[in-house]
């Protein structure tokens, strides 16, 4: 599970998304590699013009360890996120066949029209991106990609435009890629956070049901 922003942070606090989960059986890998928050300016800058690098290097290390672990198994993995987890979601499916399954959520997917419809501001692409837009995308690796795919995304939301969701789904049925979108109509950014509670719920029986059909022997 890997968390918006960038420049963002898990912590120690109680967090409704990894409890649903670990309640339905499930084991969940939580980090805060490079480009995140609380390990100061160097760690959260480090993403800058290098998205799909250190990051990357320190998500695939921290699941590494993981698997380490008892009980755990590394032929089902799934991966998930949103925001900018989604951008990373679907940059490790694009670059790794190690995932059995994916979702990726209010996606950051292309920098070009996000930079031109995101509520954030076009300065937001330059920040992270800067002249490596067309590489840092992970649209344009998506012809790679072959993991069964959930794409979820709402309806109003201005920060990470439908049109990113869209695209998606788009290029990997095209490819034949399974998948399934699933928008929320009236809700934003903020959906798993505060949305409408039935939405919430929905968005929940939907994430279970596409783990459950992937991931369950």
């Amino acid at each position: 599970m890997i968390h918006g922003g960038p420049y963002t942070q898990y912590s120690g606090n109680l967090f409704d998304e990894a409890q649903v989960l670990a309640g339905a059986g499930y084991a969940v890998v939580m980090g805060n590699p490079r480009g995140g928050s609380g390990y100061g300016a160097t760690h959260g800058r480090a993403v800058k013009e290098a998205i799909g690098t250190v990051d990357v290097a320190d998500l695939t290390a921290l699941l590494d360890h993981a698997l380490t672990l008892p009980g755990l198994d590394p032929s089902r993995v799934g991966v998930q996120g949103g925001s900018y987890g989604g951008l990373m979601t679907t940059w490790l499916v694009a670059h790794s066949d190690r995932f059995t399954a994916a979702i990726s959520e209010r996606a950051v997917n292309a920098w070009d029209s996000f930079a031109g419809t995101s509520d954030i501001g076009w300065f937001f692409a330059d920040e992270y991106a800067g002249d490596h837009q067309h590489e840092q995308s992970p649209l344009t690796w998506a012809d790679q990609i072959r993991t069964p795919t959930l794409v979820i995304h709402s309806e109003r939301d201005l920060r990470c435009p439908l049109e990113q969701g869209q695209r998606l789904f788009a290029r990997l049925r095209r490819n034949g890629v399974p998948t399934k979108l699933l928008v929320f109509p009236g809700e934003g950014h903020e959906l798993s956070r505060a949305g409408q509670p039935r939405h919430r719920v929905q968005r929940f029986e939907h994430i279970l049901a596409w783990w459950a059909e992937h991931l369950r022997r």
